[in-house]
């Protein structure tokens, strides 16, 4: 008898569809990815023609860390000189206000929005 239940137990298990993804929930990595990109390179102006001016910068020995501030993030950029001469984008660093870590790309253009 056990043996009968498992059986049709696993049988309809086996005829089961699989959940269908939610089109409201895709799974995007590419868009942080190509956001961060588009800032790493960008020299000290550029940052500042695209979010304004900075609330924060800060020099430290051969590397220069500039600060942009919204309401829902804060985007640290750091800077380090380039082949080319001048500083240039390095590495970028995103949280809320209150320290938690957030998605690089949706601060972003949450930046990008409010200045």
């Amino acid at each position: 008898m056990r043996r009968l239940v498992l059986a049709s137990t696993l049988l309809l298990g086996a005829c089961a569809t699989r959940p269908q993804q939610s089109p409201e929930q895709p799974a995007q990595l590419v868009p942080q990815q190509r956001q961060v990109t588009r800032l790493t390179g960008m020299s000290a102006q550029d940052l500042v023609g695209h979010f304004g001016r900075p609330a924060l910068q800060i020099q430290e020995g051969n590397s220069l860390k500039l600060q942009f501030r919204g309401r829902y993030c804060v985007l640290d950029a750091y800077l380090y000189p380039g082949q080319s001469g001048g500083y240039r984008v390095t590495y970028v660093n995103t949280r809320t206000p209150l320290g938690a870590d957030t998605d690089q790309a949706t601060c972003i253009s949450a930046l990008e929005y409010t200045s």
